[in-house]
């Protein structure tokens, strides 16, 4: 019986047809379109299987879900038994599971008997042994004793798919989960299933044996084919042999490596972390995350951490001082400063910590002088942040996204910069719901695989680009969703025309940024013009409001430095002393101006993890605890709270929040808070502003065409791709092998005129310094050129250039 329930309706709000069908004698009512083997889950029944996945497409490779259909809705049953993980239901049909038919108990023992015949038997050892679905379905779904007593077939092991990804093929039960995963989600169709019969196995797309091996599976989300494979064919090359499941700790966690909030398992023993998976949350990431959120989590060991407090002494040296003693020194020194002290937390804080630092900026220290943003930047991005971003509502989620008629990307590119973003986009443009369009220089990999359409724009001519596109949409063009990266901040008014394309399109507005603790910064205050809450500086009710809750007579009303303005204020002596946190001087604007800054300071305090650039030139160094190691909460671009607790326990290990409380009372200031509870119980007593906000930016973007008869100049475009020099990968020789190959990108035409031939080295300058790549053709614009922002050279450093900058283009020389 098919039916219409009113009340119930799906996808774009349509009712909900139910089909109704009998199941182990019960009867039961399901959406029209689901599969046997769901429904049996609806009812508590569990079908053994090993090919079935809920988020990939059905095959019926394994055969292990056979049921009987002794009536397939036409009065008729089905001669033999069916693939439940294959069939749609029908009106009226009967199924009968392994729980009431021998039928199908007697073809599921045959299945998982035929699996066996040369399945090794080496639980033991085995890395899936005592979490394995063949394992536990071998003993409730198998015989009691094989009848199989030839040789087993072998295969030398293991074989690299990857540096991380290996295999042992004699455990390959041919399920096609890896291969499916990799085409229809990844969408790196790198393995595949090769040969036929007793030689079939998964090979890397070769067309035999002997010549698999040519292309490595290197993509950004291998680490999901091992998680998800179900005999422990697939293996970590990090992991392999290094605990049994049983051995472990599993704690539920969030990746902090980007701003997607992505819901993690952290396996540890001992104190030490051995593993991270995927963890399972519909509403973000589903049950997939990125190689990097997987595999990178050894940068807090690699030797370098910070141990104990370090004070510079009388000779001019670090040396390792008590907790009192070094709060005690910060503090003097900060106090000496007299004010004159700029704050730069970085973008690697939990809400709870960036509300420290915005906290102890503004009561004790009494300044406005304070910004999160580690990188490129401008005035006008701030007031977009505190006019459109902060305190605001949550426009767009990962739902919305693979739903969307359209999605825009202006300034982002989702699969190096934020990865579950780019799997929903993929998943809704498979689905045929969800356009791609990106605002950019090239069509990126990560384009081609969305299916996405290029709006061509030189750097820095972006805004014109996106408002020109805007305007030639036809009435029908359908619902539209903005995606804005932080790459904008470096187009002058990009963030500009991005609010007024989504007020005349009555589009939502998303802001990506690339940092996990970003959008939570903005969200406590760390800009020069906002507090905590979205309250403006400038504001003397919202600053009164603020202060009322602080329990202090005012907060700082002039509005502060920005980071550029900070560092230069510090090479001025403007400003004579520095808080820094989780900030790598190459990543600023200008690494140059940053170590200057740090010299001429009279004190500069360090809140850091490892050793680096800032420790060495600070006064104060004062260890705080990585984020395994400490509970918080980051805030996802969405505007998603995920809250999180602490993974490990270490002796010592000090939240920023804490050593800022530390030196703020050693200063006799209270801020109200010493923990991370604290902070957010505070932070949710500041609460929203409900007042008056800064006005939206209305930059008009500048005319950057070329005279005619004007020199040509060369463009820089540039971005961070996800596996680059990071030091958050320290530690992951592996993963970092797979990173994609650094190239120069630029049009024939542009190659040509500067006497670069493909595959040739090819060099970028600026009067700085110089960086040479391997030369390769793509459609960019004439007159443009895209290298890796941190790939090999890091170009901020090298050659104090970045998104929209002008270099010189030459041949590179031959090694």
């Amino acid at each position: 019986m098919t039916v219409t329930q009113p009340g119930r309706t799906g996808q774009g709000g349509t009712p909900v047809e139910l089909v109704t069908l009998t199941i182990d004698d019960v009867e039961v009512s399901v959406p029209k379109g689901t599969l046997v083997i769901r429904a049996a889950e609806l009812m508590g029944v569990d079908i053994p299987r090993f090919c079935d996945h809920p988020l990939l497409e059905p095959v019926g490779a394994c055969r292990q879900c056979l049921v009987e259909v002794t009536d397939a809705g036409n009065g008729r049953g089905m001669p033999k038994p069916q693939a439940s993980c294959t069939l749609e239901v029908a009106a009226d049909m009967v199924v009968k599971t392994q729980v009431t038919s021998p039928v199908a108990e007697k073809a599921q023992h045959g299945t998982m008997e035929f699996l066996l015949v040369n399945h090794p038997l080496d639980c033991p050892v085995c890395d899936k042994g005592g979490e394995c679905p063949l394992q536990n379905q071998a003993m409730s779904h198998g015989r009691g004793e094989s009848r199989f007593v030839e040789t087993k077939r072998t295969f030398p092991k293991p074989y690299e798919v990857s540096e991380q990804v290996l295999l042992d093929r004699e455990r390959c039960v041919l399920c096609a989960r890896c291969t499916r995963f990799s085409e229809q989600i990844a969408g790196d169709p790198f393995i595949a299933l090769v040969e036929r019969g007793a030689h079939q196995q998964v090979g890397i797309g070769a067309s035999s044996t002997e010549d698999a091996g040519t292309q490595p599976f290197h993509s950004y989300f291998s680490g999901n084919t091992i998680q998800i494979c179900p005999v422990g064919a697939l293996t970590s090359a990090d992991y392999r042999f290094r605990a049994r499941p049983f051995d472990l700790v599993s704690t539920p966690s969030v990746a902090e490596h980007d701003a997607c909030g992505s819901a993690i398992r952290v396996d540890h023993r001992r104190g030490k972390v051995m593993r991270r998976l995927a963890g399972d949350d519909p509403e973000v990431n589903e049950e997939w995350i990125t190689d990097k959120d997987r595999f990178c989590f050894t940068w807090p060991t690699v030797g370098d951490r910070i141990r104990t407090p370090l004070v510079r002494g009388d000779g001019g040296e670090l040396e390792p001082a008590s907790w009192p003693a070094a709060l005690a020194a910060a503090a003097r020194g900060l106090q000496a400063a007299e004010g004159k002290v700029g704050v730069l937390p970085g973008g690697r804080l939990t809400v709870e910590d960036a509300f420290a630092y915005s906290t102890f900026a503004r009561i004790a220290l009494r300044t406005n002088d304070v910004d999160f943003r580690a990188r490129a930047h401008s005035k006008e991005e701030a007031a977009f942040l505190a006019s459109s971003v902060a305190a605001g509502p949550m426009q767009v989620t990962y739902a919305d996204l693979e739903r969307a008629g359209t999605v825009v990307l202006v300034g982002l590119e989702p699969e190096d910069e934020a990865g579950a973003i780019f799997l929903r986009l993929r998943k809704g443009m498979l689905a045929g719901r969800t356009r791609v369009i990106s605002v950019g220089s090239h069509t990126s990999r990560g384009l081609q695989k969305l299916g996405g359409q290029l709006v061509s724009a030189v750097p820095g001519q972006e805004a014109a680009a996106l408002e020109t596109w805007a305007a030639g949409l036809g009435d029908d063009a359908g619902p539209v969703v903005l995606l804005v990266g932080e790459r904008l901040a470096t187009v002058p008014g990009g963030f500009s025309a991005a609010l007024r394309t989504s007020t005349a399109l009555g589009a939502p507005l998303a802001w990506v940024p690339r940092r996990a603790g970003d959008r939570g910064a903005v969200e406590a205050g760390c800009l020069p013009n906002l507090l905590p809450g979205g309250r403006p500086v400038n504001d003397a009710e919202a600053r009164a409001d603020l202060a009322a809750v602080w329990g202090v007579r005012s907060v700082p009303g002039r509005v502060g430095r920005d980071t550029a303005g900070i560092i230069g204020a510090a090479v001025d002596h403007k400003l004579r002393a520095l808080v820094v946190g989780g900030v790598e001087v190459d990543d600023l604007p200008d690494p140059t101006a940053a170590r200057e800054a740090l010299d001429a300071a009279d004190f500069v305090v360090s809140l850091e993890v490892r050793e680096s650039d800032v420790t060495r030139a600070a006064d104060v160094v004062l260890p705080v605890a990585p984020a395994v190691e400490k509970p918080g909460t980051f805030l996802t671009w969405e505007g998603r709270y995920r809250p999180f607790e602490a993974v490990l326990h270490e002796p010592g290990s000090l939240t920023d929040i804490r050593v800022l409380a530390g030196i703020a009372e050693e200063m006799g200031v209270d801020l109200g808070f010493r923990t991370v509870s604290g902070a957010r119980e505070r932070f949710v007593e500041v609460g929203a502003w409900d007042g008056e906000r800064l006005p939206a930016p209305d930059v008009t973007a500048p005319d950057l065409t070329a005279p005619s008869g004007a020199p040509r100049k060369t463009v820089l475009a540039t971005w961070r791709q996800l596996i680059d020099d990071a030091r958050g990968q320290d530690g992951q020789a592996k993963y970092r092998a797979t990173a994609r190959r650094p190239v120069l990108r630029a049009s024939a035409a542009t190659l040509a005129a500067a006497g670069v031939a493909p595959g040739q080295p090819a060099t970028i300058a600026t009067k700085v310094g110089s960086a040479t790549f391997s030369a390769e053709v793509a459609d960019l614009p004439d007159g443009v050129v895209w290298a890796p922002s941190n790939n090999g050279v890091n170009l901020r450093a090298a050659l104090r250039a970045g998104h929209g900058d002008t270099v010189t283009l030459t041949p590179g020389e031959t090694s």
